[in-house]
């Protein structure tokens, strides 16, 4: 076989992933608020933008008409210039002199306090021992989110230079504060102090903390009695209050809650007998072109300067393009949403039926990635409450009847059946099962377990109550 070098030239397409495509790409799965954060970016980046904000400012005018007209100078300035100079005296008339004086108006401004900052706060009030104050803020260092020490007294007397004793009576202290169960070891001393803070004093709840929690979260409530020869139903009693406890205290401080803001980014609403959707994009800054650097490009000026504003102009235009791309994307597959689950709008979530995003992509001619990404992180308001548009993408199962059903609509059905179940014989996977088919929905075992997993309930045996 004969090889040989040389050059050739042959002309062929195929697509490439320009930058402007990948910006355009990012945009499109962008929610509000981070379109919103995004297009502030680019804003401080390219000079060639503006904010073109008078949009904003009418709004807040019709909603804040008083706030848009001169104030007169009455009784209006007289009261604040009397909370100004309350704030700047104390009861005796003299000036404060404690530059960290903070008053209740500015307290309460500050918003609510971190879990570190509410024990260290208990701790100034409860002691005035510089030496237990210190030792005790090193305790507070040491506690995570949850509220469980991370640290030893024996670490903690070495760390500030006390004795064992000294520690262990501040963290005593620690522990009688609130909320209760807090500067815990482990999750056994933490229900502990919660008994002892409610002054329930139970013998068996007590055994049943120190020996038995995994028993416990395994529903093994049978074993527990059989081994602390007690009933059932007493053991059941004592479960119950156990459950009742905060096994991480600190989490009403924030902890592992998520305090993320969801903004619907499309509004479906019903007006008389048809559905409009809008896109909420009012809260997105309008980017328009600075007529200036327009005059630059027409004019003639300095190459390397005409050079560089017709680039940025270039980026500008493509970033507002992709912006408006984005709006019109985002309008039309919702649309599609609503007229493909229009029983949903209609009559409710059980009528949500399945939908795949290629049939989506297929009615309106586009990719289905590009669906996907549309939807991502998109919430939208309905007649029924808020949903993530991916809600409204989920496979489903033919009936018995040859009905298509979405597996929503199917955890829903199945929930209903476990909720009425008798507690003292819950309902095996086969059973909900049989139950199902007589619904119209056949499901094998394996399938009712898998949703029924997803929706967190417990098998059987957890679920039995005596």
């Amino acid at each position: 076989m004969h090889m040989d070098y040389g050059l050739r030239l042959e002309i062929s397409q195929k697509l490439s992933m320009t930058p402007q495509l990948c910006q355009a790409i990012a945009i499109l799965q962008l929610s509000s608020l981070q379109l919103a954060e995004k297009v502030e970016e680019a804003w401080l980046e390219n000079p060639i933008l503006e904010l073109d904000d008078k949009k904003a400012v009418d709004a807040e005018a019709r909603e804040h008409p008083a706030e848009t007209e001169q104030a007169s100078p009455s009784l209006t300035d007289q009261y604040f210039d009397w909370l100004d100079d309350y704030n700047g005296y104390d009861e005796r008339g003299s000036a404060k002199a404690d530059p960290d004086y903070l008053s209740p108006i500015g307290f309460a401004a500050t918003g609510p306090a971190s879990l570190h900052e509410h024990l260290e706060m208990q701790l100034h009030l409860c002691t005035e021992n510089d030496k237990a104050r210190e030792i005790g803020d090193y305790f507070i260092g040491c506690i995570d989110d949850n509220g469980y020490l991370c640290c030893t007294p024996e670490e903690a007397a070495e760390a500030v230079g006390v004795s064992l004793c000294c520690a262990q009576q501040v963290l005593e202290l620690l522990q009688t504060f609130d909320p209760a169960g807090v500067a815990a070891r482990d999750l056994k001393e933490c229900l502990l102090l919660q008994l002892q803070r409610q002054e329930i004093d139970e013998p068996l709840l007590e055994a049943i903390i120190n020996g038995y929690l995994d028993e416990v979260a395994n529903g093994r409530i049978r074993f527990i009695a059989d081994r602390l020869c007690c009933t059932p139903h007493e053991v059941q009693a004592a479960v119950d209050m156990i459950r009742m406890l905060t096994p991480k205290p600190g989490q009403m401080f924030g902890g592992d809650r998520n305090l993320g803001y969801v903004l619907p980014d499309v509004t479906i609403e019903r007006i008389q007998n048809e559905f409009v959707v809008t896109v909420n994009d009012s809260d997105v800054p309008r980017l328009t072109i600075n007529p200036y650097y327009r005059r630059v490009v027409r004019d003639d000026a300095d190459g390397e300067a005409k050079k560089f504003v017709e680039g940025r102009i270039n980026a500008a235009v493509w970033l507002i393009k992709s912006i408006e791309q984005r709006r019109m994307t985002l309008y039309n597959v919702t649309n599609m949403i609503v007229k493909m689950q229009d029983d949903f709008f209609r009559k409710g979530p059980k009528n949500l039926r399945p939908m795949t995003m290629k049939k989506v992509a297929d009615s309106l001619g586009i990719h289905e990635s590009t669906v996907s990404r549309t939807v991502a992180n998109k919430y939208a308001t309905t007649p029924f409450g808020l949903y993530p548009l991916r809600h409204f993408f989920s496979a489903g199962i033919t009936g018995l009847d040859g009905e298509c059903m979405a597996s929503s609509r199917i955890k829903q059905e199945l929930r209903e059946v476990i909720t009425a179940e008798d507690p003292a014989k819950p309902l095996s996977d086969q059973v909900l099962a049989e139950m199902m088919a007589k619904r119209g929905m056949e499901l094998s075992r394996r399938t009712v377990a898998k949703y029924r997993e997803e929706m967190g309930i417990a098998s059987s045996g957890k679920r039995k109550r005596y």
